[in-house]
């Protein structure tokens, strides 16, 4: 009998002492956990949840609710004008369709300044300020280009009084606010195609613009950004890009010297050469 108690107490007190290394064990795990979850939480500043793209979506396209979807973002770079609710990306009482105002890659956040407002359809005026325009031209310009670049334009022609084609910046750091589509696959190329870009520009800069457009060609470069040095007066022609010069003038032949005396000759009056002294 003595045996059977004993042997029950050995059993309780392993049972009790692997109780209690179970229960250690998980309390350090929760603590652990809750560490890491405050580490987390104080390297992200939390996590939100914003509305994101399922799909590549261009300009101009119309946003539908199969479109986006709910994904977690943390809080220390949470996008400015992110959409965090439902109602405030389709509103109710919404009079028409939301449209993409760029190219939006899959995944990416919907922003405010992204999407149109409801019922409004994408144009250029929101990308103009005021007393600008917009002024469509059709100039050779790499497929890279995209919105918002800035580009100084070059004008070939012939200029009246000139022999031959010259080159001439005459805008600079123009800003594109809009672009014909092209493939992505000529964008990554970068290929040099004529195209039609849209710019924003002051009245002056359009009548300038079209009158270039009307007298030669035109051809867009891309500016850095935060590029603001003055490019002053740039100017090449046939003769400058070869490194030619203009031949110095002959110089004008050397008169000789005539000397006469004049005579008469009955009722005439003749001029004889003479050697002249000085």
């Amino acid at each position: 009998m003595r045996m059977i108690f004993g042997l029950v107490l050995i059993v309780g007190v392993a049972l009790a002492g692997a109780a209690v290394f179970l229960a250690k064990n998980y309390i350090n795990q929760q603590q652990s956990a809750a560490q890491r979850e405050q580490a987390l939480i104080a390297e992200t500043g939390g996590l939100s949840k914003i509305y994101v793209v399922t799909k590549a979506k261009a300009y101009g396209e119309t946003l539908a609710k199969e479109d986006v979807q709910l994904v977690y973002w943390q809080n220390n770079a949470l996008p400015e004008g992110a959409f965090t609710e439902e109602a405030a990306l389709f509103p109710e009482n919404a009079k028409g369709d939301r449209f993409i105002t760029r190219d939006i890659e899959k995944f990416e956040p919907l922003l405010a300044v992204t999407v149109t407002d409801p019922g409004v359809s994408p144009g250029l005026t929101g990308n103009l300020e005021k007393g600008m325009r917009a002024f469509a031209i059709r100039v050779d310009a790499a497929d890279f280009l995209q919105p918002s670049d800035h580009v100084d334009i070059y004008w070939t022609g012939t200029a009246e009084g000139t022999q031959g084609d010259i080159t001439r910046l005459i805008e600079s750091g123009m800003k594109v606010i809009a672009v014909d589509r092209k493939d992505k696959q000529a964008a990554s190329e970068g290929q040099i195609t004529n195209r039609t870009m849209t710019v924003a520009a002051t009245p002056e800069q359009v009548a300038r613009l079209a009158q270039a457009q009307a007298t030669g060609r035109l051809v867009m470069s891309l500016v850095g950004i935060g590029d603001t040095s003055a490019n002053g007066m740039v100017e090449v022609d046939g003769k400058k890009l070869l490194g030619m010069t203009d031949a110095a003038p002959a110089p004008a032949p050397v008169q000789e010297k005539v000397c006469t005396i004049r005579t008469r000759k009955g009722a005439d009056v003749v001029d004889i050469p003479i050697p002249c002294t000085n």
